[in-house]
């Protein structure tokens, strides 16, 4: 019997936020569980630290140059190769969506669809009331009597009961309710908003989570002199020290938001529990890159690799099936996700995707300390000129189990650090005579990894000549 799957997406949520796996100021008491019971990928990084490009990726199962889709705000989406909910429910299974796709742009309208596979489709981009059809959150917002743009505004901030995080589980449990009795397996992907900018969680939220009581940024002063050698760079934020960031305050709304998620995520798994799905359900808890919260002096997103950016959680339960309390640090993609929900539907990957199934990591059988020699990342001129900061910039991310290679490839420029010694990134070694070699050394695997994945050798070969 091939199992249900439950795929709970977040927005802009870093690794780092999670109470079982080493941090105790945030409140995560279900995703904590979820870690207890199943496996936690605690190295796990995107394609892409910028929605589109990496949501594009793990959807296809290939880098985002190759499936020529590196940009926020793209007209379309390409009509090859099929999103995975296309194949999957092409299977025999019936898919949902809820909230956010962002394959292609949502300004200004609502997404298009593309054939996704989607059965059931509540779509909400973001908390907003910019839509003025086919909004489904601010719809149900209306519906019970609410006006989400005069909420958004007031001290009391969006409450729980009217939030696109509460919305998306009721959409949700309904979904779950709705086939519970049903004879086809379901897949049902979530994607809400939160903890994306701007950090307005509910008051009753921001109100359990002092700033004095946060650790702060990862920052230190020489970052100030890094960065200013980096400006010429996309990126959405100004250069600031923790302070005028306002870090702490910031980073107390960012986990506010995490506590809101992680107790609307309680109720599916109270759903799961009480229709007796659990036991047939497969349940993956990620998001589709990070953020940067403060962090060498940066907030929110753009064309760096640091650990904040592009390293996300990624779980995975399915009780007496998965490894339990199982903690893989070898490194992993996104794109393996991918292969991985192929191999649970009993689908053989076509050859066009580029990751590596996780199932043998997740039953046991193989070593959860490597998966990969190497983990990429990709920002291909992916921001807006006109209002997010883009000007053009083009950068890859090459990752060993030691080493960060990021190289901006019309800049001139590039950063180069020493994980093991140097976890958080602060002693860049680019120009540091000692390392010249191994630089050099990276530098050729890099572009050798860039040819060989995301070349596009175009129609199949069918004859020597």
């Amino acid at each position: 019997m091939r199992p249900n799957i439950l795929w709970y997406c977040t927005d802009q949520q870093r690794f780092d936020t999670i109470g079982a796996l080493g941090n105790p100021h945030v409140v995560t008491p279900t995703i904590d569980q979820l870690v207890a019971s199943g496996v936690a990928m605690t190295h796990a990084y995107c394609q892409s630290p910028i929605c589109t490009p990496s949501r594009s990726s793990f959807m296809t199962g290939m880098y985002p140059s190759r499936v020529h889709n590196t940009r926020n705000g793209n007209e379309s989406f390409p009509a090859y190769p099929p999103v995975i909910t296309k194949l999957i429910a092409e299977s025999g299974y019936d898919c949902g969506l809820v909230g956010k796709f962002h394959l292609q742009s949502a300004g200004h309208r609502t997404e298009p669809r593309i054939d996704d596979g989607f059965s059931y489709w509540k779509f909400s981009h973001a908390p907003r009331d910019d839509w003025s059809e086919g909004h489904d959150y601010a719809e149900w917002v209306r519906r019970r009597g609410g006006d989400l743009d005069a909420m958004r505004q007031s001290a009391e901030r969006v409450p729980t009961e009217f939030h696109q995080t509460t919305w998306a589980s009721e959409c949700a449990i309904e979904f779950i309710q709705d086939h519970a009795a049903g004879e086809k397996p379901w897949l049902l992907n979530l994607n809400i908003y939160d903890p994306h900018p701007p950090f307005i969680p509910p008051k009753a939220y921001a109100d359990r989570f002092d700033a004095a009581d946060m650790p702060g940024p990862h920052f230190r002063d020489s970052d100030l002199i890094q960065q200013k050698k980096l400006a010429s760079l996309d990126f959405q934020d100004e250069i600031r020290t923790p302070e005028q960031h306002n870090a702490k305050r910031v980073q107390a709304d960012y986990y506010a938001m995490i506590a809101q998620i992680d107790d609307q995520f309680a109720r599916l798994l109270e759903t799961l529990d009480r229709t007796g799905a659990r036991d047939n359900t497969v349940i993956i808890f990620t998001s589709d890159h990070g953020e940067s919260l403060g962090d060498h002096g940066l907030m929110f997103k753009g064309c760096r690799f640091y650990e904040g950016l592009v390293r996300v959680p990624l779980i995975f339960s399915w009780p007496d099936q998965f490894q339990s309390g199982l903690i893989c640090d070898g490194l992993v993609e996104l794109l393996d996700l991918t292969s991985t929900l192929m191999q649970l539907c009993g689908l053989e990957c076509p050859d066009y995707m580029q990751g590596k199934s996780l199932m043998p990591i997740l039953r046991g059988e193989s070593d959860p300390t490597h998966h990969h020699d190497f983990v990429r990342s990709e920002y291909f001129d992916a921001l807006d000129p006109h209002f997010t900061g883009g000007v053009g910039t083009f950068g890859t991310m090459y990752r060993t189990p030691r080493y960060k290679l990021c190289v901006y490839h019309d800049k001139g420029l590039g950063e180069l650090y020493d994980l093991h010694a140097d976890p958080w990134e602060f002693d860049d070694l680019w120009d540091d005579p000692k390392h010249q070699s191994i630089k050099h050394s990276l530098i050729q695997d890099a572009f050798d990894a860039h040819v060989v994945l995301t070349t596009d050798m175009g129609s199949r070969r069918i004859a020597p000549m």
